[in-house]
């Protein structure tokens, strides 16, 4: 015989299943999952430049884990599907056992059961007192929520832990509400700014730009930021010889075009906030500077460009496009901060510091293809309609006659760029707060136990009475049998045991 099931318990039973413990669990580990990519990659809400780099690096598995969102885990539908289905179980799940808690606060602790020898903790004694005593025994056992009979009392505490477990349930609700709705109204995007360069608060001075579904950019606050010196410093020598002690970056900001400017210094883990946004210190690099002349003697092109670093010593990669000359320029190469004596293994830096700063050129003439209409990288150089006319090694102040007489190539020096992931998150404070709610509701769960305890007097034939105590631990916390023989020890005093008659 099989059971037909409508629409209506379909619905129903989907509802159940769904807002169970057990799924609500499997979302949350699922959500830990779904987070671990986002650690292995970079991601381009905070690592642009590294991104393009693994597209570079790895052409046909780069496009396959983009496609996947590989790289922009936690904006990817699949992410939100489960963030969604997270919320929506837990919201079904502790809102109901929440407002179950609220009327069991509201009552009293259960009667006592019919046979208390069958509990932890039971003893019993015969005492002359009477009911009367109850009153005098219930005002001793302190701190515990009290409902007294004419013959039996019954106790409860720990209340506290329900309440802790609710508390980390529902701060773990309000974390991803905070979340989601600071995700929703707030921006974030990164910026690669060369020292003596600026950045204004605007969409379009970003490298890339994210805002949320419920922000409107058009209410960026207008603040802007000089870069005046970027410097770094690194360990000199040793087993961690190269590695990174501090990078700094000296601002001049101004909170709106008609501020004042005034000095700040953003670190790694001091970010510059003004107006509700947050300016982070993520990365630094060098930009070789040109001075590039055509074959009249012209300046065509004067500039600093960024190069992109490639290595932990900052062997960095970049190019150079020069539309203005006849015919077209362009130079691909990498930048050394402290280059290697030994090139059999190509040019290389051995140390992130500019010690002895050169770099090595490749020059092209012909069309960069800048008119056909397609984007470009401004990191990449598009050689397919040009012819190269040499390759060369520059240390600052040279300067490379180019073959053909199509100019020259001046190094004249170095600058060093600072990138900056700028972030608008509204819910982070909720978020914070939250969090520490939720740390402190597993921490009354954990700790605090549940526990019962009933005190009964039942009368004898010969005019005495049975005093009967018994407890029972509503978590597996141990010392329940202490705390129920403190309790009997309370109920002695204004019931004393009876021995031998007496």
């Amino acid at each position: 015989m099989s059971i037909q099931l409508g629409i209506r318990e379909w619905l129903r039973w989907l509802w159940r299943q769904l807002t169970s413990m057990r799924i609500a669990l499997i979302l949350l580990f699922l959500l830990a999952v779904a987070s671990v990519p986002g650690s292995l990659f970079p991601q381009r809400g905070t690592s642009p430049l590294k991104v393009n780099q693994y597209l570079r690096d790895h052409p046909s598995s780069g496009k396959i884990l983009d496609q996947l969102h590989m790289f922009d885990v936690f904006a990817s539908p699949w992410f939100g599907a489960i963030y969604l289905l997270l919320f929506i179980s837990l919201a079904g799940c502790v809102i109901p056992r929440a407002l179950e808690h609220a009327r069991e606060l509201k009552g009293q602790p259960p009667a006592a059961p019919r046979n208390l020898n069958r509990l932890a903790g039971y003893d019993s004694w015969t005492s002359n007192a009477t009911t009367d005593s109850l009153d005098e025994i219930a005002q001793s056992w302190k701190g515990w929520r009290l409902r007294k009979d004419s013959h039996w009392i019954a106790a409860e505490r720990g209340y506290a832990r329900e309440s802790g477990n609710l508390l980390f349930h529902l701060s773990l609700l309000a974390l991803l509400v905070a979340v989601g709705m600071g995700s929703a109204n707030g921006f974030k995007g990164t910026v690669i700014v060369r020292e003596g360069s600026g950045f204004a608060n605007n969409v379009t001075q970003f490298d890339t730009y994210t805002a949320g579904r419920m922000y409107n950019s058009s209410a960026m606050p207008p603040f802007s930021f000089k870069l005046d010196d970027f410097a770094a410093t690194y360990q000199p020598d040793g087993m961690q010889a190269g590695a990174p002690r501090k990078f700094q970056a000296d601002v001049t900001v101004k909170n709106n075009p008609q501020a004042s400017g005034r000095k700040v210094r953003i670190e790694v883990n001091e970010p510059l906030r003004v107006d509700g946004v947050t300016v982070y210190l993520v990365g630094h690099g060098y930009a070789p500077a040109f001075t590039i002349k055509n074959a009249l003697g012209q300046v065509v092109w004067q500039d600093a460009a960024v190069f992109l670093p490639q290595d932990s010593n900052f062997t960095s990669s970049g190019v150079v496009k020069v539309p203005d000359s006849v015919p077209q320029l362009g130079l691909q190469g990498f930048f050394l901060p402290t280059a290697t004596k030994d090139l059999s293994l190509g040019p290389r830096s051995t140390f992130p510091a500019a010690n002895d700063p050169q770099v090595f050129l490749s020059a092209w003439s012909g069309d960069l293809g800048l008119d056909a209409g397609i984007p470009q990288s401004v990191y990449r150089l598009e050689t397919t309609s040009m012819t190269r006319l040499g390759i060369e090694e520059l240390k600052p102040g040279k300067t490379w006659t180019l073959p053909g007489g199509q100019g020259t190539v001046e190094f004249t020096g170095f600058k060093e760029w600072a990138s900056f992931s700028i972030t608008k998150d509204p819910g982070k404070g909720w978020a914070l707060g939250s969090a520490i709610l939720a740390i402190a509701g597993l921490s009354m769960s954990l700790l605090i136990p549940r526990r019962r305890a009933w005190l009964r007097i039942t009368e004898q034939p010969d005019g005495s009475s049975l005093f009967e105590v018994a407890g029972l631990s509503k978590t597996e916390a141990p010392g329940l049998i202490p705390e129920v023989a403190g309790l009997v020890v309370s109920a002695k005093k204004f019931a004393p045991e009876v021995v031998d008659g007496h």
